[in-house]
């Protein structure tokens, strides 16, 4: 296991971006210059159960609806994390392309006619840069093309012009396996795009909100100084969007519930989350590849065995994306001056 999303078999991640050592951030009184944008894909070697749970009060969104469980089409060929707000979801017309090329995508009558199916979420980076330096269908077929097993973290791919508070956000991921319990070798992935209005340390002592998994020095009363002072800044950029996902054998309401955890794991994280100024949006996926124990007893003859499952899956998946999110801010880099946590509280490097 890499600690990574990509440790549910049968998914890969690809990123794609463009960033220019010019770029500047657009402010009230003058334009930005150059671009610092990019997506993430994330593909299902075959097509995966899913399910989305918005909780922002400004998401930007395609294909959202159609992962109600409730409705017809209950799995996915891929998901799309990216730039560029709204513009952005332009790019998952490149995945779409992408995997019509290879046969993917809901059958309609002949091999040749396909439709994949590409849910997607944007965050909001476009004041890094010109306004129209967005992704587009050429960013989402490139990261399509990269997609593999290895992750790459930090200002990558959708997180390249994330903002995570007042200091750099970033893609991160993280993965937990069940040892023991009723979801004993089962695992859990998650891959964030940290982009929140909310802090991700506490201003008071400048340690993360979230747990990254290692153990960091703590920062000093200098460097929580200069932290403090950048807070003086307003930043409008916005929005956390990512992907749990698990190998169990789930339904898409089973799913859903996943997504819903997640954002435990996000307010963990961040605070506040969940803010009018978000899209905070969690998309989740089950590929199947390891079916439910068949020894699991039910806790009451009332509930179905698969339910202490699910509990357990649940529980990892709010753990798993407050790590991914500690290590999105972790390993970002600062773009157009906006800087990285590391470096404003260097008693954080590791």
């Amino acid at each position: 296991m890499q600690d990574r999303l990509t440790d549910v078999v049968g998914l890969t991640v690809g990123h794609h971006r463009v960033l220019t050592p010019d770029v500047t951030v657009a402010t009230e009184d003058r334009d930005g210059v150059g671009s610092a944008t990019g997506c993430t894909v994330v593909l299902a070697d075959e097509p995966a159960v899913a399910a989305v749970d918005v909780r922002g009060g400004g998401p930007g969104t395609r294909e959202t609806d159609l992962l109600d469980p409730a409705q017809s089409v209950q799995r996915v060929d891929a998901i799309l994390l990216t730039g560029g707000s709204a513009y952005g979801l332009a790019a998952a017309d490149g995945v779409m392309r992408y995997l019509e090329e290879r046969g993917r995508g809901v059958a309609m009558g002949r091999p040749d006619r396909v439709v994949p199916i590409v849910p997607a979420a944007v965050i909001f980076d476009l004041p890094l840069g010109e306004w129209t330096a967005r992704p587009d269908a050429a960013f989402g077929y490139a990261a399509a093309q990269a997609a593999s097993t290895d992750v790459e973290q930090g200002s990558v791919g959708a997180g390249t012009g994330a903002r995570a508070g007042v200091v750099k956000g970033g893609v991160g991921t993280a993965s937990e396996t069940a040892v023991d319990g009723p979801a004993a070798g089962l695992t859990v992935g998650a891959l964030v795009v940290a982009n929140p209005v909310g802090s991700v340390f506490d201003p008071r002592t400048g340690v993360l909100w979230g747990d990254p998994g290692v153990r960091l020095p703590a920062p000093t009363a200098e460097q929580i100084a200069a932290a403090a002072a950048l807070g003086a800044k307003e930043t409008t950029l916005n929005t956390t969007i990512g992907v749990v996902a698990t190998d169990a054998d789930l339904t898409a309401s089973g799913c859903r519930r996943l997504a819903v955890a997640a954002h435990d794991g996000l307010s963990r994280a961040v605070r506040p989350a969940h803010t009018p100024l978000d899209g905070d949006t969690f998309f989740a996926l089950a590929t199947g590849r390891v079916g439910p124990r068949a020894d699991v007893v039910p806790v009451d003859r009332h509930m179905m065995p698969d339910l202490a499952v699910l509990d357990a899956l649940c529980a990892m998946a709010a753990v798993a994306t407050e790590r991914a999110i500690a290590r999105a801010v972790l390993t970002a880099t600062s773009v157009a001056g906006v800087p990285a946590y590391r470096d404003v509280l260097v008693g954080a490097r590791a």
